[in-house]
This record gives structure tokens, sequence and C-alpha cells, in this order.
């Protein structure tokens, strides 16, 4: 079982332009920041945040209960302008964990609301006994050379993001999510997902739009090892010259 939650700034939208509409580079430190600290808080409990929209942001979060979301809104509302609310699910995939988190938060009023504040909506939480994260860090092939030192900047963004749009478009179909994690490089929360499922993507996206990539598998009982895994398994395929899409690596605990 995979345990997500929802991270999203309170009534964010009007608070931008009360009594003014705020500076914009403000607003940017603002998301940037509360992106960092948002990770080093999950992060300290092995947990993972990706962002989405800023001002929503999703965590795999098994390993952390009630009172450490908690902690987390005090943290904030000490140090930031904003408040957070949050939302907690659980299931056997990524998307209908996080589906079940957001439905949890979405009852407790609108995110535009000024009378919802600080809200913890929890759906469900996963034991330690059933707690398991499954995640594929994804790379595009030699990026470098096909991409960053022949094309313009902007040329080379495009096609990353294009890559991430098949990716995810692919992905979500089997029950899998996918945020972009810099670069050239792509973090799938996977539950569900068999090693094969993977790499039939990947050769997919590769026949309908020329973008070879592979992919780390890593499985642990928390974000943190199911990463780190997969970053292992991503740099096998690299000290083999890339010869095959996929590599898995489970945490021996």
């Amino acid at each position: 079982m995979i345990q997500m939650t929802l991270i999203q700034i309170d009534n964010y939208g009007p608070w931008t332009v009360t009594p003014r509409p705020r500076t914009e580079s403000d607003l940017q430190m603002l998301q940037a920041n509360l992106f960092a600290d948002l990770n080093n808080h999950f992060g300290n409990k092995k947990g993972l945040v990706f962002f989405t929209r800023f001002d929503n942001l999703l965590a795999i979060s098994n390993g952390l209960d009630e009172e450490d979301h908690l902690r987390i809104q005090r943290s904030i509302r000490n140090r930031y302008p904003i408040t957070i609310s949050m939302g907690v699910g659980a299931a056997e995939t990524p998307h209908e964990a996080q589906k079940l988190a957001t439905i949890a938060l979405q009852k407790a009023g609108s995110a535009q609301s000024g009378e919802r504040k600080e809200i913890l909506a929890v759906d469900s939480l996963v034991s330690e006994e059933d707690s398991f994260v499954q995640a594929a860090h994804i790379d595009i092939n030699s990026v470098t050379e096909t991409l960053t030192d022949i094309e313009s900047a902007f040329d080379t963004s495009f096609m990353v993001n294009k890559a991430q749009h098949y990716l995810m478009t692919k992905l979500i179909k089997k029950g899998a999510l996918l945020f972009f994690i810099g670069g050239d490089n792509f973090m799938s929360p996977c539950n569900g997902l068999s090693e094969q499922d993977i790499e039939d993507i990947m050769v997919e996206i590769d026949e309908e739009i020329g973008i070879k990539l592979k992919a780390g598998i890593g499985r642990g009982k928390n974000a943190e090892d199911a990463a780190y895994m997969a970053d292992i398994g991503l740099e096998e395929i690299r000290a083999h010259n890339n010869e095959m899409w996929t590599w898995v690596i489970e945490k021996e605990y």
C-alpha cells in the first residue's frame, strides 16, 4: 500500500491579489521556499514531496502519521504568511491514493474558501506492515549529446516536456503518477506496475516520438528508500552503456 498526501495552500488565489496583486517574483520565491521546506519536513520522515502546481503539491508519505502532518502544518503557519491544508489517502496504486486524499480535502471546503484553514483530512493511513513504495527514476538517454549541446535551451526543454506528457498519459492509465524532478529526469510512483509494464511504455514512446528512455526501479517501505534504490538501478543501466530499458533493486531490511 502506498500513502499519498495532498498539500494545498489555503485560499491562495485570493491572497495573491489582496489587498492588491503581489509582486510575481515574491510569489515565486514563496512557492520555491515552501517546496524546499516541505521536502525537508517530509524527508525527515523518509517521505518525498513533488510539485504539481506549486500551490498544490503531492507527497509520498508512507511512515507519516496524523501528528507528523499536524506538526508540519504548525511549522509552516509559524514561518509563512500562508497556511496549508492536507488530505491523506492510502491505496494499492498511487493514483487511487492521491484521489482519496483529494476527495477527503475537497469535502472540507473549497481551496479558495476563506473559511477553510489548516485542515487535516485523513481518508486512510498505511500501517507499517502494509507499507510499500515502488518508484521508477526515468531518464532520457544521451540528452546532452542529442539535445542540450545542439539545440536551444527552450527547444530542449520542449522535448523534455514532450517526453513527460507521453509518459504521464500512459502511466496514469495504469494507476501510476509521474513528476518532473529536474534536468531530463522524472520520478514515477508506480505501485502495481511490473518491470515489463514500464518497459513496454518506454518502447512505445521511442516508437512514437523517437525519445529513448531508461528507468531504475526501486522498492522499499518508504519513498526515500524506493527512490534511492531507483537511483542505484539507473546507475547500473548507465554502467552497462544504456543497453537495457530497466533495472530493479529492492531495499533489504
